[in-house]
């Protein structure tokens, strides 16, 4: 973790699809902490187009945004919602911040009160988590094919890489949760 960060107020969750950014994110929910899913701007967009949630609608969808917008686009539309909700919280999660730019973007806005952690697993078994999930579940080719699109035209890699944190979790969420209440304590952050 960088010298620089003494008291952080944005835990940043970023992963590959099914790394589970999502789990982490829902138990610092339950623990009474904001968490804000970037993914939720583009499912909103796909649902009022009227369209079916699927992958290659919501491919779509991103692509679009940054398009419009740039790679920073997903993080350009959830600023207000996270700086709100930063003047009424003490600290906050973002699940799943995708892009380099998006990271960047984010940086320039809370420096030091930012940290990133990343979830990663082992790609066999982020595919059977994406193949069993009840919500929009991906074959491996879908997953696959994903984790392309996500590599080269997301900037996935950037901030999985630069991440201050990183947690494995290839086993029971128990044992990730577990590391990830620590890394809570260990930086005092409070819902």
């Amino acid at each position: 973790m960088p010298d620089t960060v003494s008291t952080p107020r944005v835990l940043a969750l970023v992963g590959m699809p099914g790394a589970g950014k999502s789990l982490c994110a829902q138990h610092l929910e339950q623990r009474g902490f904001f968490q804000f899913r970037f993914g939720g701007i583009v499912t909103s967009e796909v649902e009022r187009r009227g369209l079916a949630l699927l992958p290659e609608h919501e491919r779509v969808v991103r692509e679009e945004f940054r398009a419009q917008d740039g790679m920073a686009a997903i993080a350009l539309r959830a600023l207000p919602i996270l700086r709100e909700e930063l003047a009424r919280r003490q600290s906050i999660v973002i699940d799943g911040l995708y892009s380099f730019s998006e990271y960047e973007l984010l940086q320039a806005e809370f420096r030091s009160m930012m940290v990133v952690v990343a979830i990663v697993a082992e790609r066999s078994v982020r595919y059977a988590r994406l193949a069993a999930r009840p919500e929009r579940p991906l074959t491996p080719e879908e997953a696959l094919s994903r984790d392309f699109a996500e590599i080269k035209k997301l900037e996935k890699g950037g901030p999985i890489a630069i991440a201050d944190f990183t947690l494995l979790n290839n086993d029971a969420p128990d044992a990730v949760l577990a590391h990830l209440d620590d890394i809570i304590v260990r930086l005092g952050l409070k819902p």
